[in-house]
């Protein structure tokens, strides 16, 4: 079980501008996505503010976020990096075991990597995390670099949608059609 400390706005760049995308698209009728809390249970809480100052996880959480499509069942997990390299401890192993079967259910899963220092949000499928994850697995790196991310699934903000996934959505989809015919 872990614990949690509350740090503030780490990490909460990222989700803020998803949770907004994520609103425009419901509004739109493009897409229903939901944040999924963690169940945290409390241990300290302040009186004055009544805020929780310190929790333990309840049971480990699957993706930040999960929803369909169009019809598409999809989830994704949000992460961000402020160097250039992304540590693949940043991803437990039960989150890439979930992931993994929920593209066996005919789901899409992935990860939006959003790289601080340059500034630049990128869709990742879950077939590259599982790549990285099986070269980790085989002894190799325990991390991959800005360098291996795939660019043409960087992703861009859209007029009142901050991060624009659904066109890198589309995009996978594209790549799964074209790999089926060629096997």
């Amino acid at each position: 079980m872990g614990t949690w400390k509350s740090r503030g706005l780490r990490g909460s760049t990222l989700e803020d501008m998803i949770n907004h995308s994520n609103e425009a698209y419901r509004e739109k009728h493009l897409a229903l996505i939901q944040k999924i809390p963690t169940p945290i249970t409390p241990i300290t809480i302040a009186k004055e503010s009544r805020h929780i100052t310190l929790a333990y996880f309840d049971q480990k959480s699957t993706v930040d976020y999960i929803g369909t499509v169009q019809g598409i069942p999809v989830c994704f997990d949000a992460k961000e990096c402020a160097v250039k390299t992304f540590p693949l401890q940043n991803i437990h192993p039960h989150q890439i075991q979930f992931m993994k079967e929920f593209e066996e259910q005919g789901g899409i899963a992935f990860i939006i990597l959003y790289f601080t220092a340059v500034d630049e949000i990128y869709y990742m499928p879950f077939r590259a995390v599982y790549r990285f994850w099986q070269r980790m697995e085989r002894g190799g790196r325990k991390s991959f670099t800005y360098d291996e991310i795939d660019t043409q699934f960087q992703i861009h903000a859209q007029r009142d949608i901050l991060v624009h996934y659904l066109q890198t959505i589309q995009l996978d989809l594209d790549q799964r059609e074209t790999h089926l015919e060629e096997e």
